[in-house]
């Protein structure tokens, strides 16, 4: 559960990856609604309708990054790392926006009988999961590193359209070797594909509510804060520690004991070094409150 130290350079990769992403969903949104058209392929029509959602996407994880990294002022105190978490949280609606959208266009099509889609209908959706498969693993490797909730729901909106591509794969190629019965393949496929895509929603709704709403960081984190807070020369015991993730790095407050008797500048002098050691380590964190309690033993 350790906490990568963030640099100044992912975080440049991550916004680069972002405004990347937007070009290229771009032409290729462009692109499969032109060959969905030309194709008879109308879940690679709605594939692309979909696509344009992930441009909106990415500028939306963009912008919540740069916003995030602002530094603190007099009306956001506590600096601006709720930015990445509500850019999470949209993107998590999105995507499962885009899975609704997707069902029901499949179901339709479904209902209605048309004519089966073109062979070279294939050869575009392998380069779109291709492409959409290389930008999911770029920012979900990203997106861990620098424990971005944003550029992970990112991510997943790159592999939700890989897989739907990869849905209508299966399901166009069912199609032309099933001939006559089977032309309505490709949208049963991406029907089925949906259920994953609300999966990855969901659980990335949930992640994006929890840092919106402060919650604490997981038992095994908190922890190693408290035992770094408690090799201090001076300090007694740990009393209380809070943790909770605000954008890209960790806020917290830690309560500590020392000696009663002890002088209050001494006491200030141990609750700076508490301080000081806990933004020192390699867990992220931008801001300590560390309140002295007297030792009761």
């Amino acid at each position: 559960m350790k906490m990568s130290a963030p640099t100044t350079i992912s975080v440049a990769e991550g916004l680069r990856l972002s405004l990347m992403a937007v070009g290229i969903n771009a032409l290729l949104a462009i692109g499969k609604i032109v060959t969905g058209v030309f194709g008879n392929s109308y879940a690679l029509i709605a594939d692309g309708i979909e696509s344009t959602a992930d441009v909106l996407s990415s500028l939306i994880v963009w912008g919540g990054l740069r916003l995030s990294l602002k530094p603190a002022d007099a009306n956001h105190p506590f600096g601006h790392g709720k930015a990445e978490s509500i850019a999470a949280l949209i993107v998590s609606l999105m995507l499962l926006g885009a899975a609704v959208l997707i069902a029901w266009q499949s179901i339709r099509e479904i209902r209605t009988p048309h004519h089966a889609p073109e062979w070279f209908t294939l050869v575009v959706l392998l380069v779109v999961i291709g492409i959409k498969e290389t930008l999911h693993r770029r920012a979900i490797q990203l997106g861990r590193h620098l424990e971005s909730s944003s550029l992970k729901g990112d991510a997943w909106h790159h592999r939700s359209d890989a897989l739907t591509s990869g849905a209508a794969f299966i399901g166009i190629s069912i199609a032309l070797v099933g001939g006559p019965g089977y032309e309505s393949a490709d949208d049963w496929a991406a029907l089925a594909a949906c259920g994953v895509i609300a999966w990855n929603g969901l659980r990335l709704l949930r992640t994006a509510l929890d840092e919106v709403m402060d919650a604490a960081v997981s038992p095994e984190i908190s922890d190693l804060l408290k035992s770094i807070a408690a090799e201090v020369e001076g300090v007694a015991g740990i009393e209380k520690c809070r943790v909770r993730k605000s954008g890209l790095h960790l806020a917290m407050d830690i309560h500590v004991r020392v000696d009663a008797d002890m002088s209050v500048r001494q006491s200030h002098a141990i609750g700076h070094q508490v301080k000081d050691r806990l933004l020192a380590s390699p867990y992220r964190i931008h801001d300590v409150t560390v309140h002295i309690e007297p030792d009761r033993m």
